[in-house]
């Protein structure tokens, strides 16, 4: 090709100008079928976002990360800190599977699945086409000086932009500390609930700060997903692509003239308009190929397939397509590399449902007390143990005891030997096994404990019993 990019706009990136000074993007009102679609799937995907917090599922809330508790509900089901495993793997399932969807299609999760770009440019861009209006007023404005109609404009969107950082934050806190929280906060005041207060205005304030003026920063610097995709793709993965062999052939870019023939030229199919530059919310020129910065939103693809509609040429000069596809015409093949995360996923998978099949409401550990060996009482054997019961479920239980399965003898628990635990809450205490001697065939026994409530086993243990090394 006799006109391609050199590689020169990799030394720099769009936010930042020659001096090294931030440039703000004004970036022209999307609009296209890739557009309509990624309104739909982002307005489902911020109803399912508020929503979360507030569905409760057998009492438990849908959705939960309260780091400070280590309490953490993930579609309906709770996870204490016992079962922090299971979090440790759920969450690697979503990182293969992140991993995995850029393999094969490259950073469409960026551009439309990631809260931070639909936050940016379904709520908060659409609302300053609303009150700025589109690129070019945008741009006006900002070198404006601060006149009325200025101000009257930056107090309005300033406002609006923080009253809806308080309703994000708000529903962050959820997440975070319980809707249940939030409420009883929201009852009481911010005087007798100041910590979820001060949490609730810092919040505010960072999503105020994204939102109003880091934007697009965020991808390009905070984000380290953007980095991972330089590792992670290849020529046969996904991209928002333009398709450089059609648009430079032989002759490279060249403006629109409706009175020649291109394909008689030699001259691309690009006509070098930039729409798709001033569409593009990272401020990049898609031509340049797969860049740090594209967050695979689709608006160049719908302003590309405009202006080659008007001008009477084939759509899809700019779509979704990799590398091979563009240079070599190979249709998409799953790859072995691609197959390869496709195994570790449900490998994954398939021991994260495992595990939350075995996994029990009630969790018991019974431990011999440190330093204490075993009793002779009579022609019985007795060791102390402590014992600490977890309750994950919302159920209250009411009559909780112990029982020997597999051995003969007696448990005697410290204080009452039937008790109660509370939905959501541990027991702990001292228990008393006796082990006639006689039927004790080493000085180390493994016994098995039932932890009862009424006549209904709910968890099963085991613990090592003590007793003398010689035997009559």
């Amino acid at each position: 090709m006799s006109n391609l990019p050199d590689e020169a706009f990799r030394d720099t990136i769009g936010t930042i100008d020659e001096g090294g000074n931030r440039k703000f993007i004004f970036p022209k009102k999307p609009s296209g079928k890739f557009y309509d679609y990624r309104k739909i799937v982002s307005y489902v995907l911020l109803a399912i976002l508020v929503a979360n917090p507030f569905i409760k599922i057998n009492g438990n809330q849908f959705m939960m990360f309260n780091v400070m508790e280590r309490r953490f509900n993930i579609f309906g089901f709770p996870f204490w800190p016992q079962d922090f495993y299971l979090f440790v793997i759920s969450m690697l399932v979503g990182v293969v599977f992140v991993i995995l969807f850029t393999v094969v299609f490259g950073r469409i999760f960026c551009g439309w699945i990631c809260p931070q770009t639909i936050f940016l440019e379904m709520v908060f861009r659409r609302i300053e086409y609303w009150i700025d209006g589109d690129r070019g007023s945008q741009a006006r404005l900002a070198r404006q000086e601060w006149n009325a109609e200025k101000i009257k404009k930056r107090l309005f969107k300033w406002t609006v932009f923080f009253l809806i950082s308080f309703g994000i934050a708000n529903v962050f806190l959820a997440y975070l500390v319980g809707s249940d929280q939030l409420f009883l906060m929201m009852e009481q005041g911010p005087v007798k609930q100041a910590s979820n207060f001060i949490a609730l205005l810092i919040f505010t304030s960072v999503f105020y700060f994204v939102f109003v003026w880091f934007r697009e920063q965020v991808c390009i610097i905070a984000c380290p997903y953007g980095r991972l995709q330089g590792v992670l793709l290849d020529n046969k993965s996904i991209n928002v692509a333009y398709d450089f062999v059609r648009g430079e052939k032989e002759e490279g870019r060249a403006k629109f003239n409706k009175k020649e023939d291109r394909a008689l030229t030699g001259k691309g199919d690009c006509i070098d308009c930039l729409q798709c530059v001033h569409v593009c919310p990272m401020g990049i020129d898609i031509r340049n190929g797969t860049q740090l910065e594209c967050t695979n939103c689709t608006a160049c693809i719908d302003e590309c397939d405009h202006i080659m509609e008007s001008i009477g040429l084939p759509k899809g000069l700019i779509r979704y397509a990799s590398e091979d596809e563009i240079t070599k015409k190979e249709p998409f093949r799953f790859t072995n590399r691609m197959k390869g995360y496709t195994a570790v996923l449900f490998i994954l998978l398939s021991v994260f449902v495992g595990m939350l099949f075995l996994r029990t409401n009630v969790e018991a550990i019974i431990l011999r007390l440190p330093g204490q060996l075993f009793q002779h009482k009579g022609d019985k054997i007795s060791n102390v143990y402590t014992y600490k019961i977890v309750n994950k479920t919302m159920n209250d239980y009411n009559d909780i005891h112990f029982e020997l399965i597999d051995q003969k003898g007696e448990i005697k628990n410290v204080g009452n030997t039937h008790f109660k635990i509370k939905r959501e809450e541990t027991a702990q205490g001292t228990l008393f096994i006796e082990i006639n001697e006689a039927i004790l065939e080493s000085d180390k026994t493994t016994v098995k404990i039932g932890v009862y409530n009424g006549n209904e086993l709910l968890e099963t243990t085991k613990t090592n019993f003590l007793g003398p090394r010689s035997f009559n």
